[in-house]
């Protein structure tokens, strides 16, 4: 099995605790590790981590709101953002950076994008297409499970949380925690989106193992 687990740049506060807690739980091939006395060794399986853009790639809007950048531009600063984030994780807890998708390590790691969308170019340039597509993105071309931790408990219809959603019931104009290019991009490959509060780590951990958790399915295989 493996899982690509989005981290949501809104979880910025709680995100260090939370890539610690996962390490503990699943290990992790960094060998910095033994430093900080995890007693878990298991490498069950690859968790990659793919970091939001949170106030790095909002620094990005701002300055496309103020002074125009190109998609191409905005595209690939909002990326760096994703970068930053990825710098901070690494900073803020012990988890191993990596920067390629082939041969994922066992246990967690989080992903540095950049080098890696920059040599593939896979997606629209557009603020339609954030971190959310790329993780997704990522989780296909891995054969991984998607999981997309942030700082609610999913998507909510009419005040409340809905369990199970087809991502053809969203349209142009939704207002929801997952970005306007996923649910196209789920119906096309005929994915599914696991969306978890990240703030509770034991939930975000039960989800990773396919355990049923308070959340929302997005669903683009039915």
């Amino acid at each position: 099995m493996r899982v690509v687990l989005k981290v949501g740049g809104s979880l910025i506060k709680e995100a260090p605790e939370l890539v610690d807690r996962l390490i503990e739980e699943f290990g992790s091939e960094n060998p910095k590790i033994s430093d900080r006395g995890y007693s878990s060794q298991r490498l069950s399986f690859p968790v990659l981590i793919v970091p939001g853009g949170g106030i790095f790639a909002d620094a990005v809007r701002k300055t496309d709101e103020s002074f125009s950048l190109s998609a191409d531009a905005a595209h690939w600063m909002a990326i760096l953002g994703m970068e930053q984030y990825a710098c901070y994780l690494q900073d803020k807890s012990c988890v191993l950076g990596i920067d390629s998708i082939e041969n994922l390590p066992q246990g967690v790691s989080v992903l540095f994008p950049y080098k890696l969308l920059r040599s593939k170019d896979p997606l629209p340039h557009t603020w339609d297409v954030t971190s959310d597509t790329i993780a997704a993105w990522v989780a296909k071309q891995t054969g991984a499970l998607l999981i997309k931790a942030t700082d609610v408990d999913g998507i909510f219809r009419n005040g409340k949380l809905v369990r199970e959603i087809s991502a053809a019931s969203f349209t142009g104009n939704h207002v929801s925690c997952i970005d306007f290019a996923l649910p196209e991009f789920l119906l096309k490959n005929r994915m599914e989106c696991l969306i978890v509060n990240g703030k509770f780590s034991e939930r975000v951990i039960q989800a990773v193992y396919g355990k049923p958790v308070l959340s929302t399915v997005v669903k683009g295989n039915i």
